[in-house]
């Protein structure tokens, strides 16, 4: 079954483009011009990804993205044209995996979709033995994706979790920001090294009982992130 991409921003030229492109490569796409509009085409039908741009009329992207994310982990691409840091940083504070800034190559795009759904099927793929990581009161089921923290269950975006995946198999390893965007991202990253800091005080907050004095992601100061080898 073809894989389903919502298409979310008022430029008709870019839907235009990004529609065409991405049902040559195979997917099926469904379009929404304003905020409102893409949460009633989210809440309808069933999506694998999201393109979704900051700037929208009605409802702006950072608040769809929002919306979203209180009930679903669906990967969303933010899509901002004013390539300021703060866009990028809004957008992941609020859930999002990845963004571009336009003017943006198709290409690159296509490349994006294509490493986030091939992590997808990876994991799809190691579903025939239960793989249950745990680490003190934190279950980290390396099948279903999911995580609990006192059989509380923690709702992580695709990318966060890929990031705690790679802590916990690899406990006590310190990775550095660059290692970390290679590993979990897998393509030339464009984006400065911040988005790594993004995602690790977000996945801090979701996981730490105080995330100022993380006891599970750790900082080695001048180097980088490892996950604590205590038990």
């Amino acid at each position: 079954m073809a894989r389903r991409i919502l298409i979310v921003d008022d430029e008709p030229n870019i839907v235009k483009g990004l529609k065409y492109s991405l049902e040559y490569d195979g997917y099926e796409t469904d379009s929404a011009e304003d905020g409102e509009e893409a949460l009633i085409k989210f809440n309808s039908a069933p999506f694998d990804l999201i393109l979704l741009d900051v700037m929208l009329p009605k409802m702006d992207g950072i608040e769809v993205c929002q919306r979203i994310r209180e009930v679903s982990n669906v990967p969303i691409i933010m899509l901002t044209a004013k390539g300021e840091d703060m866009d990028k940083i809004l957008g992941f504070e609020y859930g999002a995996d990845d963004y571009m800034t336009k003017p943006f190559n198709i290409l690159e795009v296509k490349a994006r979709i294509k490493s986030i759904f091939r992590r997808a099927g990876a994991a799809t793929q190691q579903q025939q033995a239960s793989q249950v990581v745990v680490v003190r009161n934190m279950a980290i089921n390396l099948n279903n994706r999911s995580v609990s923290i006192d059989n509380r269950d923690i709702n992580l975006t695709a990318r966060e979790f890929d990031l705690l995946q790679l802590f916990v198999s690899n406990r006590g390893k310190v990775f550095s920001r660059e290692e970390l965007l290679e590993t979990v991202w897998k393509y030339d990253y464009l984006g400065d090294l911040r988005t790594v800091d993004v995602h690790i005080r977000r996945l801090r907050e979701k996981i730490e009982n105080n995330p100022a004095q993380p006891e599970f992601i750790l900082t080695k100061w001048g180097v980088g992130y490892y996950f604590t080898d205590k038990d």
